[in-house]
């Protein structure tokens, strides 16, 4: 058993800046993160920017910004929290502390650019690969500071809560509380509780449970999972947006091509060179994602072509190739040069608006439990995310959120013995969790993807609760690793995400039905 004030489930963006927020103000800290490297999630393959602040912006402007992307879902003091807090977060924490190496002028300025939907030049960025240089800043301060220990390659499999793993049978009379997690060492196969005074849930997205996608291999919903078998509330499952531009290849990964190059000037193109996204909005190429995704969704059906085309071959060589470098070599790559051809590309699930409802201070319904980053419901998204929103949030729920745990971090927290665990000895068949995942994937793409009928909605919600049956029983059974935990929180998240988008009859944002 290991004892901590805090424990923080990930190292994302937003992990890490909560954990440095309440180890600064002197709490112990463990940061766990799955994966080997502690640079993981989808942060680091954030391309476009970060929201800052334009010439002549006003937190007004991107209130309206924000909440108009959000198919006016948003929740108010949320979006009214990032765009009167934001800039400052980023200005004292990013630029200064880190000391972030954002893009700048001749004039040492930062440069600002526009993504779709947005009214300023309001973004900054470090060429096209904002995420990945901004979590290298916070990553060193993370595996650096004294109140801080990081462990890679644990994976947290159950949340510990009074209701479910305490053995004094009266706890159950407790307001519902949270204090710590089980969690597995990948590696030795160990499995141990790490008690915690108050948990930070901050897992990323799932975008594995989609056939197509731009989020990294361990995003697979655990921290949803999480958090709904611990009886924590989560809502707003059905919004999840596709990013209308991957680029396509016979390769089943889809490398991301940054909406940031939508807002210097390239255009979503036809097979036969004819631009198409003015007869779906009059902001053409530059509209709302939910709104570019369906328009090339429906171009792809009425022409029979496997995709579109994003054309930025008109700008100078060379300043492509400095604004977008890993586009460029990704693509050349693949035998495509931006610079003179345009880009084939289709949509893939990319961002996950919903999640766990949380407060201005990241807590949950359970108490002792918070959750920042995407694996959060702010209300800031509403239906639709709004461009280079998502690093913002991070930043800023997970300052406030750290600094709340830090304030209820109190010695005298009430830690109850658990039932001890006992892991069972069947090696996991690897040819039943590779089936299992492509049902669950398929399943999703095909019936819980960018259009969505109600009979298809049903239909996944009655194969994923099947599965899920089989997935349960293979779990108890099989010895504790990595994939088998990623299995069974995959089919869990599918569930919530299928029957919450079956009882959402009104069509919303990124929430599209035709029927």
């Amino acid at each position: 058993m290991v004892k901590i004030d805090i424990l923080v489930i990930g190292t994302g963006l937003a992990g890490a800046i909560a954990a440095i927020t309440a180890a600064d103000n002197g709490c112990k800290v463990i940061v766990i993160t799955k994966t080997e490297n502690v640079i993981s999630g989808s942060t680091a393959h954030a391309q476009g920017g970060i929201i800052y602040k334009g010439l002549k912006d006003s937190p007004e402007k991107l209130k309206k910004d924000i909440i108009q992307a959000g198919a006016g879902n948003c929740w108010e003091p949320a979006v009214d929290q990032l765009c009167q807090k934001g800039s400052n977060l980023v200005e004292k924490l990013l630029i200064e502390r880190f000391k972030v190496d954002f893009d700048r002028n001749e004039y040492n300025e930062l440069e600002l650019t526009s993504e779709g939907a947005h009214s300023e030049r309001r973004i900054i960025h470090s060429k096209d690969k904002t995420g990945e240089t901004i979590q290298t800043s916070v990553t060193k301060e993370l595996q650096n500071h004294p109140n801080i220990r990081v462990l890679t390659n644990h994976s947290a499999f159950d949340l510990l809560t009074l209701s479910h793993h305490s053995t004094n049978l009266n706890d159950i009379y407790e307001k519902p509380a949270c204090f710590g997690a089980l969690v597995l060492d990948n590696l030795s196969g160990t499995i141990f509780p790490i008690y915690a005074n108050e948990t930070i849930l901050a897992t990323g997205g799932l975008g594995q449970i989609y056939q197509h996608t731009t989020n990294p291999k361990e995003t697979t919903g655990d921290g949803i999972a999480l958090a709904w078998r611990a009886g924590a509330r989560c809502f707003n499952l059905q919004y999840v947006q596709f990013h209308p531009t991957t680029l396509y290849t016979e390769r089943s990964e889809r490398f991301l091509i940054s909406e940031a190059m939508r807002g210097e000037g390239a255009e979503l193109i036809d097979q036969n060179g004819m631009q198409f996204m003015n007869k779906y909005h009059k902001l053409g190429s530059l509209a709302p994602r939910d709104i570019v995704a369906r328009g090339i969704h429906q171009t792809m059906l009425d022409n029979g072509h496997p995709c579109v085309y994003l054309n930025i071959s008109h700008k100078n060589s060379i300043w492509i190739k400095d604004r977008f470098p890993t586009i460029y070599e990704h693509c050349i790559a693949s035998g495509i040069d931006i610079t003179s051809e345009p880009i084939p590309v289709v949509p893939a699930e990319h961002y996950f608006c919903g999640g766990i409802g949380v407060n201005l201070r990241g807590r949950t319904s359970l108490q002792r439990l918070y959750a920042v980053g995407e694996v959060a419901c702010t209300g800031v998204h509403g239906a639709n995310r709004l461009a280079s929103t998502s690093l913002l949030e991070n930043v800023v729920w997970a300052y406030y959120a750290g600094l709340d745990a830090s304030k209820h971090c109190r010695s005298d927290s009430y830690f109850p013995e658990i039932y001890p665990w006992i892991d069972a000895t069947e090696d996991a068949d690897p040819a039943l969790i590779a089936q299992d995942w492509t049902t669950i994937k398929n399943t999703m793409w095909n019936y819980v993807g960018l259009i969505r009928t109600r009979g298809r909605l049903l239909r996944a919600r009655t194969i994923l609760r099947h599965l899920q049956t089989e997935i349960e029983q293979f779990y108890l059974k099989a010895k504790m690793t990595r994939d088998v935990i990623e299995l069974r929180n995959s089919v869990q998240t599918a569930i919530a995400v299928a029957s919450a988008t079956y009882e959402a009859r009104v069509s919303c944002g990124t929430h599209f039905l035709i029927d």
